[in-house]
């Protein structure tokens, strides 16, 4: 590692030190990566690319030392909460569609058979008597 290097990571363990005990100085203080890239005065993406192991670092002890969930993860969750809430409704709402389609074919069926019956009857002369159908 070159000497550039050792200090961007001496800078972000130095800003975990701040956030964590609530001292922040050159961010808004939250615990975001966000909030420690800008303590630590690099930019985010070295957080994110070069320094994952301290990223990770940085939200295990958030986790431990505050007993808080960090931001994205709790974002993260509150989405799969809604998201499982509208994977319900619309499960529910396809069976009450389903249920209807029935319905819908049955009265249609009946309709139908109606119709029929009503149009055998047109068709059959006046002086003509027509046998009723049979049930087996």
């Amino acid at each position: 590692m070159n000497q550039q290097h050792q200090d961007e990571r001496a800078r972000i363990r130095e800003a975990m030190d701040r956030l964590l005990s609530g001292q922040a100085t050159a961010s808004n203080g939250s615990l975001t990566v966000v909030a420690l890239a800008a303590e630590a005065d690099v930019h985010r993406m070295a957080l994110l690319k070069r320094h994952v192991d301290l990223k990770n670092e940085f939200y295990e002890r958030v986790r431990t030392e505050s007993q808080q969930i960090p931001e994205s993860e709790r974002r993260l969750r509150e989405t799969v909460t809604k998201l499982k809430n509208t994977v319900a409704n619309q499960k529910a709402e396809i069976e009450e569609l389903r249920r209807q389609v029935i319905r819908l074919t049955f009265a249609s069926a009946v309709l139908t058979h109606d119709r029929d019956e009503r149009v055998e009857r047109t068709l059959v002369p006046d002086n003509v008597v027509a046998f009723p159908r049979s049930t087996t």
